[in-house]
């Protein structure tokens, strides 16, 4: 095991979590942070198919500009002042191209700093080879799609170690797994090797703590009363040591907060199995991890193990998938959702009549969502007796044509259908954007790394063979309340924390005090939570009529539950039609959930659950 810098701190500042995340960052974290690295995670399925669009239209583009106008351009004279390293995957689909024009812009600053770029990842020169090869979605089992926007795998860590070796003082990169910005540094700082696998999971969780920014410093908490300060919220810092422990803190005098609950909750953000999250480096184990409150907005994280990696990389790819038009009409007055409900169907019966006017095809989809009227909640929403909401109406067509039709013809609803119907706040005609995910061997995806003109193929671990097949889920109904228990809303018990992953997505739930932990577990069965999600189906329906089907898995370490239900986020992030394709929510639908308590433990909470009091959340 490496043993370089022992007894070292390494402090990482993580500015952003998206490539269009606050301006405010930057400037607090050069303020006050003290920081060796500034790391920078601007990547998603969703801005895949953004940059690939950009290139398109223009060769030269396809990468972040903002990280040259907005989140490093402007701090160029004091990130070489301060001697902070720069790490991100700003590059997009096109690392070089943003390299470049960063060099030139370091150039007309007069200053000397140096600049690498991380490529290899992008796989569109092999589309054919990859669709000849039979790759079929990981998750829906579809096809290899036609009309390719872009293409990516996965790269991991050692490719921007390689870089800061060289002596680079910035790195960029095209799509490496969100937490490799992190990695990286601490590969190259502490001279950790392929074979350190536990420090490879203990960097690869600092990395999936500070990549998504103010998420780790009360962003999206569920307690989002105790964080102080939105306006002024300060981003995390990684105090990291070569034992694989890290600090997570932030600047002094900052808003935000960071204690066990805010760090548990970003630790199970986007996870499916906490004993098996994989990364192109290592696969990690995070359940036994342990959450130490050691000061004010200081939390201690320790007990990441790791094993041997993967033979294969994650592939994004994009493709184009037709066309959407999007309406958001306000309805008011009395019945507000039944007259949305029949205008929606109105104006896409009137819509389809004048597509067949015009010789073209049907809508290859319709959807109407009630924004206001709770409809997200399904059977535990408190809709009332609405009488004012947003009526969301989608409508997807193969041609441009197709969408423009319908976005027109939506306005004839203002005059001409339901009363009360206001004028429209938005209507949107914009190209789809499908996602396709598969794996591919490592071995056919060359990782590399370019400094000063020179690039060089980078090593990586062969890795094992993954073992294929379904996790055994216990699917026992949720059990009756025993005699003398009292049923009490889970937010009373626990934080709750969700978020998307192509179809899916989890929701994990992580005890206020470990003696809630066994209450949790006994009420949280696959079987309840499922019920809980059912309305998330196809037009609120299941083909079988079962509920979706629920993974469940403990994390003893830090007396958390982490869920993942599957195939209840149709079309992911870019074709989902609903209110939430983030599953920034999904959480939230589950804070009223029942879970029967002690009489005596219920009455310390506050008492019996709201359902119990007559509010309608069942």
């Amino acid at each position: 095991m490496a043993d370089a810098g022992a007894g070292r701190v390494i402090r990482i500042g993580g500015a952003t979590a998206s490539f269009s995340d606050t301006a405010l960052s930057v400037p607090q974290l050069l303020a006050g942070g003290r920081l060796d690295y500034l790391i920078f995670d601007y990547l998603a399925e969703g801005s895949m198919g953004i940059f690939g669009r950009m290139q398109a239209a223009d060769p030269t583009a396809g990468y972040g500009t903002d990280f040259l106008t907005v989140h490093v351009g402007p701090y160029l004279h004091e990130i070489a002042a301060q001697g902070v390293k720069v790490v991100a995957n700003a590059g997009g689909v096109n690392p070089a191209g943003l390299a470049a024009a960063l060099e030139r812009m370091i150039g007309e600053a007069g200053l000397s700093l140096t600049v690498a770029y991380v490529d290899g990842d992008d796989l569109r020169p092999w589309v054919d080879e990859l669709r000849a090869a039979g790759h079929r979605d990981m998750f829906t089992d579809a096809p290899f799609p036609e009309n390719i926007i872009s293409a990516n795998a996965y790269l991991g860590a050692f490719p921007i170690a390689a870089a800061l070796a060289k002596g680079a003082d910035i790195v960029v990169t095209g799509r490496v797994v969100d937490s490799a910005v992190v990695l990286g540094p601490l590969v190259h700082e502490f001279g950790w090797g392929h074979d350190d696998l536990d420090l490879l999971a203990a960097g690869t969780l600092a990395g999936h703590l500070l990549e998504c920014g103010a998420q780790v410093t009360g962003g999206t908490f569920t307690d989002w009363r105790d964080v102080p300060d939105w306006a002024n919220i300060g981003f995390p810092i990684g105090e990291c040591r070569a034992d694989g422990s890290v600090v997570i803190t932030k600047p002094e005098g900052t808003g935000g907060l960071v204690s066990v609950g805010t760090v548990a909750e970003q630790l199970l953000y986007e996870v499916s199995d906490p004993a098996d999250y994989i990364v192109a480096d290592v696969r990690c184990d995070f359940s036994e991890v342990k959450l130490e409150q050691i000061g004010k907005d200081r939390v201690r994280v320790t007990g990441a193990r790791g094993r041997a990696p993967t033979d294969s990389y994650k592939v994004c790819v994009t493709f184009d998938g037709g066309w959407r038009s999007i309406a958001y009409q306000p309805i008011i007055g009395e019945d507000a959702a039944e007259k949305a409900a029949r205008q929606a169907e109105a104006l896409f019966a009137r819509g389809r009549a004048l597509l067949r006017a015009r010789n073209l095809p049907d809508f290859s989809l319709t959807d109407m969502v009630m924004i206001g009227g709770e409809a997200s909640f399904g059977a535990h929403g408190q809709q009332g007796q609405t009488r004012e909401l947003i009526c969301k109406l989608v409508v997807d067509h193969p041609d441009q044509q197709g969408a423009q039709i319908f976005a027109r013809e939506q306005w004839a609803g203002i005059s001409g259908m339901s009363v009360g119907t206001s004028i429209n706040l938005a209507t949107h005609v914009l190209p789809m954007t499908g996602t396709f995910l598969f794996l591919v061997d490592k071995q056919t995806v060359a990782s590399r790394m370019t400094f000063a003109g020179v690039t060089q193929d980078v090593a990586v671990a062969a890795g094992e063979p993954i073992a294929t097949g379904t996790p055994a889920v216990d699917v026992a109904p949720m059990a009756p309340a025993e005699p003398g228990t009292v049923a009490v809303d889970l937010v009373r018990l626990a934080w709750a924390r969700s978020g998307d992953k192509g179809h899916l997505f989890n929701v994990a739930v992580i005890a206020r005090q470990p003696e809630y932990l066994p209450y949790l577990r006994a009420a949280l069965t696959p079987q309840g939570v499922a019920e809980w999600y059912r309305h998330l189906g196809p037009d609120g329906e299941w083909p079988d009529g079962q509920p979706p089907r629920v993974d469940h898995y403990d994390v003893p370490g830090f007396h958390a539950l982490n869920f993942v239900i599957r195939d209840a986020l149709a079309g992911g992030i870019n074709a989902s039609t609903r209110l939430d394709p983030a599953a920034k929510g999904m959480a939230q639908m589950l804070l009223r959930f029942p879970i029967p308590v002690p009489a005596a433990l219920a009455a310390e909470l506050g008492g019996a659950a709201s359902s119990e009091k007559g509010n309608g959340n069942g």
